[in-house]
C-alpha cells in the first residue's frame, strides 16, 4: 500500500539489465598473392620493407632467405604456395610474427592494415574446415564487407620448425 507522498516501485527499475562488455579483437590484415588473411596483433612484432633478402641453400621450399634486421637475423617464408595463392605479385614488405620465443618474418604484398573484430565475426576453425579450411588458417574473420583467414601463427611456426630439422638426404 502507497501512502501519499510515496512513488511506486516500478518494476522495471527492479531488474536493470547490465549490457555484456562486447568482446574485440585487433587484427593485422595483409595481403597475400592478392588475398586477404588476419593475424592476431598480439603476435605481431613489427613490418618492415624487404631491402634485401639473402636465400639459404637447403631450407625448405616456403624459407626463401634472411633478412637482417637492426642486427637480429630473421628468416622469411612465403606462404603464396602453401595457401594456394597466386604466385604474380612481388612482395615487398615483412612482417614479423612470434609466438614463445620463436619469430618468423612473412613476405606480404602491401602494408598492412590494424582492424577492430567483434566476436560474432569471428568464425570457428570448425567452420572455416567447413569452407575449405587450411592447416595454417585458425578460422575466418568477417571484416566490413569481406571474409579473410585468420593465420594459425603457432602452427605455422611450428611446421617451419618442423622442416628445418626433418634431416636431409645424402647422397651415396
Amino acid at each position: 500500500m502507497n501512502l501519499p507522498g510515496d512513488l511506486p516501485l516500478l518494476t522495471s527499475d527492479a531488474g536493470l539489465e547490465q549490457a555484456k562488455p562486447i568482446e574485440l579483437r585487433r587484427v593485422c590484415l595483409v595481403v597475400l598473392g592478392g588475398e586477404s588473411f588476419a593475424i592476431d596483433l598480439r603476435q605481431v612484432r613489427e613490418v618492415f620493407e624487404l631491402e634485401s633478402m639473402t636465400p639459404v641453400p637447403g631450407m625448405p621450399a616456403s624459407l626463401v632467405g634472411v633478412a637482417n634486421l637492426r642486427g637480429t637475423i630473421i628468416p622469411l617464408a612465403d606462404l603464396r604456395q602453401s595457401l594456394g595463392v597466386s604466385l604474380s605479385t612481388t612482395a615487398r614488405y615483412v612482417i614479423v610474427v612470434r609466438h614463445d620465443a620463436h619469430q618468423i618474418g612473412l613476405l606480404i604484398d602491401g602494408v598492412p592494415e590494424i582492424q577492430e573484430i567483434v566476436a560474432e565475426n569471428m568464425l570457428s576453425d570448425s567452420e572455416a574446415s567447413i569452407k575449405g579450411g587450411h592447416r595454417f588458417l585458425s578460422g575466418l574473420v568477417r571484416v566490413e564487407n569481406r571474409v579473410s583467414g585468420m593465420l594459425a601463427i603457432p602452427s605455422l611456426l611450428a611446421s617451419v620448425e618442423d622442416a628445418v630439422m626433418e634431416p636431409s638426404i645424402s647422397e651415396s
